[in-house]
């Protein structure tokens, strides 16, 4: 019988899911002076943290500290209700290194649900949407027949869409956790031409604290200097809990290879992609069949759960084998699971579909952010549904969109990745990716971003005074710096010995003594009189500015060549085919993903630099 709708009144932008690219989407918009609703299938888990409770790492912790510098919610929150902190990668470069803390994740998802609750201009409802047409306006109408209108909507449904669980043999429609699944949304997009695709992800068991030998694991500690996401965060985060590390053996080798016709990944039953960079550990097992063991967390999920996290070890293979393979490692032989693991599968879109604002092309006003642009993580997630949210608003306000370039953030190399390049396999974010990790630091997010964040209206005058005072502190600090002569004395030579460099027989400038790679700012602060009190963040950004201040200049030669090639504007209604020395399948590629840009059309797969070339002589006459 068919449902009867009604009028449910009408909106600025309309944000489909509730999960991290939904929730930064609808408080950008909100935030932005546009009347906002945001519709989730279940507010009870608004914000949550499906898979591992933990946020950062690896070039995700940049992509935090990025959202922040604009403007976005994700790192206050982080803040708020950490359990552990740590800096990933400091026997490297800063390039690289990456914060990642371990979160309480119901206090997380609490929080979330109370800010968007808050927040001026955002209604949030709890339906789900199954059709969504156009009629002068956008209209996603509930499957109880409210017919909501607004000028943009934003698609962020993550693994909801088509979701479908495995669990060895059995499998069913649903969300993650148990939730309810998306299942009418994706036939409507599919009218609207939106080229849709499976891909799948899997989340470990949750299993009681008390069944686990804590005695047989390494203990994991929090950093003593920890280190906030947000740049409005004033107190350290504390370090509550510690995390252990465990490995597997050849007993659970064997379990996983004598069950592995009955993993439905290996059956045939999952048509969708799995991530290629958190594979399960059945996939483990058999991609790197020479391992003799393989290294797994055991994490908190919160300071009021008994519930613990097996990060390493997901898995769709049925629940007794489940039992049995954790059973072989010694800490968990007396395991009790208390929520299965499983994979899910879910339907998302092609991210070649969609332009660099994350507008869906042919279908003005319509943006996808998160897991259905084909990304994986929370921190991708969050990324595109803010700078989706920016655009939405931007267009209905007649303001210029916000396109990061790759050269301006790993927020900017995330999208152009996604809608240049497409991916074959949940996307997820690494600093391998960015040419120019060196100038995109995690320390420095705030002063390549926040003029940005508060240009737009996201970030308020507080938090830029404090981004300017910085700044300055930090100006000042390193002409000092540059300006300081350290003549030889016992003491410093016998520190300068001591750690493996040539000690003083002259003056030296400290900022020449910092540069060596043995030593650092702060090891040379007993000899430095004159230095003021500067907070962490400051002397960071010192220490690092001069000691990689070569690198630096010839990274930022490198990223003025690409910015010269992005000034190249390619017009909109080119015609590939006319252009001689094209080959076909530059042209074929050139075609589908209409780049704005020289820059732009070089990084597509099949463009050859040949091409690159043709395409310059051709706009240059």
């Amino acid at each position: 019988m068919a449902i009867k709708s009604y009028n449910a009144g009408s909106y600025d932008v309309a944000v489909i899911g509730g999960g991290h690219a939904g929730i930064e989407a609808a408080l950008a918009a909100a935030r932005l002076g546009c009347k906002t609703v945001m519709f989730t299938v279940t507010l009870d888990w608004i914000g949550n943290m499906p898979c591992n409770p933990s946020i950062g790492g690896t070039a995700k912790g940049h992509l935090v500290r990025e959202i922040d510098a604009l403007g976005g919610e994700m790192g206050k929150a982080a803040d708020k209700h950490t359990l552990q902190s740590r800096m990933l990668n400091l026997g490297k470069g800063p390039a690289v290194h990456s914060l990642r803390a371990q979160i309480d994740r119901r206090a997380y998802s609490g929080y979330m649900k109370h800010t968007v609750e808050l927040q001026e201009n955002l209604d949030v409802k709890q339906c789900e949407i199954v059709d969504l047409y156009k009629q002068n306006d956008w209209h996603c109408v509930s499957s109880l027949g409210a017919d909501f209108a607004a000028k943009a909507v934003i698609i962020a449904t993550g693994t909801f869409l088509g979701g479908r669980i495995y669990v060895g043999e059995v499998n069913y429609p649903s969300g993650p956790d148990g939730s309810f699944p998306a299942t009418q949304l994706a036939e409507s997009l599919k009218k609207l031409g939106v080229p849709l695709r499976r891909f799948k992800t899997g989340t470990p068991a949750r299993v009681a604290r008390d069944s686990i030998d804590f005695s047989a694991l390494e203990v994991q500690p929090g950093d003593e200097q920890t280190v906030p996401f947000s740049f409005s965060t004033k107190t350290q985060p504390e370090n509550k809990v510690v995390c252990h590390i465990a490995y597997t053996n050849d007993e659970t080798k064997r379990v996983i290879l004598e069950n592995l016709h009955r993993s439905p990944l290996y059956a045939g039953e999952i048509e969708g992609v799995g991530p290629r960079y958190c594979p399960s550990i059945e996939d483990k097992i058999v991609r790197f069949a020479d391992k003799k063991r393989h290294q797994f967390f055991i994490e908190p999920c919160g300071e009021e759960t008994e519930e613990m996290y097996l990060q390493g070890l997901s898995s769709s293979l049925p629940e007794e084998v489940q039992i049995e393979l954790y059973k072989t490692v010694e800490c968990l032989k007396n395991i009790k699971i208390m929520r299965n693991a499983y994979a899910i599968e879910y339907d998302c879109v092609d991210p070649l579909f969609l332009k660099a604002t994350l507008e869906m092309k042919g279908l003005d006003g319509l943006y996808g952010a998160g897991q259905f642009n084909g990304s994986s993580g929370y921190e991708e997630a969050a990324a595109q549904g803010l700078i989706a949210g920016i655009n939405a608003a931007m267009q209905i306000k007649g303001e210029e969109p916000l396109i990061l370039s790759r050269a301006s953030s790993y927020i900017g190399t995330l999208i152009d990745d996604l809608v240049t390049k497409g991916c074959m396999d949940p996307y997820r974010m690494m600093t391998s990716r960015s040419e120019y990790r060196l100038l995109l630091r995690q320390d420095n997010a705030d002063e390549r971003l926040m003029p940005i964040g508060h240009k737009i209206g996201l970030v308020s005058d507080e938090d830029y005074n404090d981004f300017r005072l910085r700044c300055e502190q930090k100006e000042k600090e390193i002409e000092r710096v540059k300006s300081t002569f350290l003549g030889p004395n016992a003491e410093l030579n016998r520190v300068l010995e001591e750690r493996g460099t040539a000690p003083m027989t002259t003056g030296m400038r400290l900022s020449d003594l910092i540069k060596r790679p043995q030593l650092s700012y702060d090891l040379l602060a007993p000899f430095d009189k004159e230095r003021p009190e500067l907070s962490f963040a400051v002397k960071e950004k010192v220490e690092i500015e001069i000691k990689y201040e070569g690198y630096i200049t010839r990274q930022q030669a490198q990223v003025n060549e690409m910015l010269r090639l992005e000034g190249k504007a390619i017009p909109i209604d080119i015609d590939y085919d006319s252009i001689k020395g094209l080959r076909l399948e530059a042209i074929e590629k050139l075609k589908k993903i209409k780049p704005t840009n020289i820059a732009q059309a070089s990084r597509i797969s099949g463009v050859s630099p040949a091409d690159v070339s043709v395409l310059l002589i051709y706009l240059s006459r």
